[in-house]
C-alpha cells in the first residue's frame, strides 16, 4: 500500500490520543527481560533497582523504549505467560536494598554465577520479607490503605487465593477441598480470619512491589524512556483470576494454536478460553481493571496473541497432551463473526486506557485482523526472518517495504537469537512437519530425508535443503510426485530453498557467505531493521549483545524460551555480564551511532 503520512492518518483513529501521548515518531528500543540481568546490589535475580540501569543503559545508547516481558506473578514454571494473576506483580524481583535491616544478610540457596536464574531466591526473598514485615507496625501506613482501597477488585481474592494454595501445599484450586475450591463464604472467611497476618503480608508484599516499580516507571519518564508492558492474552488456568471468577472462562476448553510449518502439531498452551459474554455482561470490567493496573507502570502496552481476541484456537480440555494442538477448533466457529469479535474487544481495551496498545500478531493471521489494527491504529509486530513476499518473490522484503505500522525486530523471546537463526535455521525446514506431510502422501520419509537434506547441516530438528535440489522439478522427481499432489510441499521449498544467499545478497554482504554469523554480519542486520519504514523498532538484548561477541559457544543455547516445553532453562537465561559491565562496554557508542544514524534517535 502506498505510504502514509502516520501523524496524519493516527491523529484520525480511535488510537488518538495514545499516540499523543507517546509522540508520532519513530523510535528504536530494546527487549530486556529483566531475570536476565544482575548487577553487584541485586540477588539471583534482576530486580525494580537494576531496572533503572538498565534505564541508563538505554538512554546512553538512544534506544528511548525498553520492552518487559510479563511481570505478574508466575507459577511453578516460571512463565510470564502462564501467570498466578493478570494483576498481582512477581515477588522475586523486589530489591532488597531498599530495606536497611536486611544488610549483610545471606541466603541460603546457592545463588552461583551460572547461566541461568535459580527461582529458589523467590523463596529466599520472601523469607527474608516476611522478617521485615514482622517487624513493622503499619497501624499508621495510610498509603498501604489507600493501596489496598483502589485495587479491592483484585488484591482481596488474590492474597487469599496465595494463602489457601499454601494451605494446600501448592496443589491447584481445582484440586482443593470442595468449599474452598468453589469458594464457600463462610468457610472463606474463617480461613481468612485465621490466617488473616500472613494474609495481611501478601498485601504488603503487592504494595511493596507496586512502589519500587512505580519509582523505576517514573525514572523512566523523567529520562525520556518509554516503558512497554507485555499484557499475555491467557491467564493461567491455576489463577487467581480463574478461582475469582469462573464465569469468565471456558475450563472444558484449552487453548493453543493450530500446526503450521514452524510447529507441526501445533501448540497446548493450557490456559482456558474466555467466556467473552459474561465479561461483556459485567461492563468489562475485568479488563477494565487490569487496563487501570497496568498503566500505573507502562507507557506502552503489547498485547500477546492479539489474534485470539478475534478467534482463538481451542481444544477439548480432555484431549491427549501428546496430541498437541492437532485436535483444536477456531472459537468463535462462524468466521464471518471474527472481525466483529476482535473490533469490539479492541475498542473497549483503547477507550479504557491511555497507554499506547502494540499487537503481536505473529503466526496465521487472517485479513481481518490485520485490516482492524491498521483501522485502530494499533501496530503490528514485523520479524525480520518472517518478513517476506510469500508469494511470488518468495525473498526477505526490503527495509521500504515493511509496514508503517509495526514494531520490527530481528529476534521475539520465543525464537533463536539472530545468530543461532543464521547458524542453524535460515534455509530449513521442521523436520517434524515435513516428516507428517509425507505420512500424509504416503512418502517414505526416511528414504527422502537424506536425498533433500544435507543431514551434516541439519541441527536441532531443521532439515537444510541440498544445493542440487535447485528446483521444482528435482524436489518433485525425489517425491515421486506430480505438481498437483504436493502443493504445500512446493510452497515451503520456494520460500526456505536458497534463504541464506537471499538474505546475504539483501543484506549487501560481499565475499562467500559464511555459515556462522560474524559480529560484522550481525551489525548488518541490526543496521538493516533499524532503517525500516516501521515506527518502533525494538531487538533483544540478545542480539544487541551478539554485536560485540559477548556469547561465548554455540550461539543455539542462548534462549530466553523454547515454546511448547517446560525446562529450568526456559525464563531463565542469565546475561554473561553484569549491568555495570554492561554501561561501561564500547559496545554502547556503536548501538548508538547506528540508531542515531537510522533516524530513530529520540532526545
Amino acid at each position: 500500500m502506498p505510504a502514509l503520512d502516520l501523524t496524519e492518518y493516527l491523529s484520525k483513529t480511535i488510537s488518538k490520543d495514545n499516540w499523543e501521548n507517546s509522540g508520532f515518531k519513530k523510535r528504536a528500543g530494546v527487549l530486556f527481560p529483566l531475570f536476565t540481568a544482575y548487577s553487584k546490589n541485586s540477588f539471583g535475580i534482576g530486580d525494580f533497582g537494576d531496572l533503572k540501569l538498565i534505564i541508563d543503559w538505554a538512554k546512553s545508547t538512544s534506544n528511548s523504549i525498553i520492552q518487559l516481558l510479563p511481570m505478574n506473578e508466575v507459577g511453578p514454571v516460571f512463565c510470564p505467560y502462564d501467570a498466578l494473576s493478570s494483576f498481582a506483580l512477581e515477588p522475586a524481583y523486589v530489591c532488597l536494598k531498599d530495606f536497611p535491616a536486611l544488610a549483610g544478610k545471606k541466603f541460603n540457596s546457592v545463588l552461583g554465577n551460572s547461566g541461568h536464574v535459580d527461582y529458589a531466591v523467590k523463596a529466599e526473598k520472601i523469607k527474608l520479607l516476611w522478617d521485615v514485615y514482622l517487624a513493622l507496625d503499619l497501624s499508621e501506613a495510610f498509603d498501604f490503605e489507600d493501596f489496598q482501597r483502589k485495587n479491592a477488585y483484585w488484591l482481596a481474592d488474590f492474597v487469599l487465593f496465595k494463602e489457601l494454595k499454601d494451605f494446600h501445599q501448592g496443589k491447584p484450586w481445582y484440586e482443593w477441598e470442595d468449599k474452598f475450591k468453589n469458594r464457600n463464604r463462610d468457610a472463606l472467611e474463617k480461613f481468612k480470619q485465621e490466617n488473616i497476618e500472613k494474609i495481611t503480608f501478601w498485601m504488603w508484599l503487592q504494595w511493596i512491589i507496586f512502589k519500587q516499580f512505580k519509582e523505576a516507571s517514573s525514572y523512566a519518564l523523567k529520562n525520556n524512556i518509554l516503558i512497554k508492558g507485555d499484557l499475555p492474552v491467557l491467564v493461567s488456568r491455576d489463577s487467581s483470576d480463574v478461582w475469582s471468577h469462573p464465569e469468565f472462562f471456558n475450563l472444558e476448553f484449552a487453548a493453543g494454536a493450530p500446526p503450521d510449518m514452524y510447529c507441526a502439531k501445533g501448540q497446548r498452551w493450557g490456559m482456558p478460553t474466555y467466556n467473552w459474554k459474561n465479561i461483556a455482561a459485567d461492563g468489562y470490567r475485568y479488563v477494565n481493571e487490569k487496563l487501570e493496573y497496568a498503566q500505573e507502570f507502562y507507557n506502552i502496552l503489547r498485547i500477546d496473541h492479539v489474534v485470539g481476541l478475534f478467534r482463538i484456537w481451542s481444544i477439548p480440555y480432555g484431549d491427549l497432551e501428546e496430541n498437541q494442538g492437532l485436535n483444536g477448533v477456531f472459537d468463535p466457529v462462524d468466521e464471518g463473526l471474527w472481525c466483529r469479535h476482535g473490533r469490539e474487544i479492541l475498542s473497549i481495551l483503547l477507550k479504557n486506557s491511555n497507554m499506547l496498545l502494540c499487537a503481536e500478531d505473529l503466526g496465521v493471521i487472517p485479513k481481518c485482523c490485520t485490516d482492524t489494527l491498521l483501522e485502530l491504529g494499533v501496530c503490528g509486530n514485523d520479524v525480520q526472518r518472517w518478513v517476506k513476499d510469500w508469494n511470488n518473490r518468495h525473498d526477505f522484503l526490503l527495509p521500504g517495504e515493511y509496514r508503517q505500522l509495526a514494531v520490527t525486530m530481528l529476534s521475539t523471546h520465543d525464537t533463536t537469537n539472530w545468530r543461532a537463526w543464521w547458524q542453524y535455521e535460515v534455509g530449513t525446514v521442521d523436520e517434524g512437519l515435513f516428516a507428517r506431510k509425507c505420512n500424509e502422501r504416503k512418502i517414505n520419509f526416511a528414504k527422502i530425508r537424506a536425498k533433500l537434506f544435507n543431514i551434516d547441516l541439519s541441527f536441532y530438528g531443521r532439515l537444510r535443503w541440498r544445493h542440487e535440489i535447485d528446483s521444482v522439478d528435482k524436489l518433485l522427481w525425489e517425491l515421486g510426485k506430480q505438481k498437483e499432489e504436493v502443493g504445500d510441499f512446493i510452497d515451503i521449498y520456494k520460500n526456505t530453498y536458497g534463504e541464506k544467499e537471499k538474505l546475504w545478497k539483501i543484506l549487501n554482504c560481499c565475499g562467500a557467505m559464511t555459515e556462522e554469523a560474524s559480529a560484522e554480519l550481525l551489525a548488518k542486520a541490526v543496521e538493516f531493521i533499524l532503517k525500516s519504514q516501521a515506527i518502533f523498532c525494538i531487538n533483544d538484548i540478545r542480539d544487541y549483545l551478539g554485536i560485540a561477541g559477548i556469547f561465548k559457544g554455540d550461539p543455539y543455547q542462548y534462549r530466553i524460551n523454547v515454546p511448547g516445553t517446560v525446562s529450568p532453562k526456559n525464563w531463565s537465561l542469565k546475561l554473561p555480564l553484569s549491568l555495570e559491565e554492561l554501561l561501561a562496554h564500547p559496545l554502547n557508542q556503536q548501538i548508538r551511532k547506528m540508531i542515531i544514524d537510522s533516524g530513530r534517535f529520540s532526545c
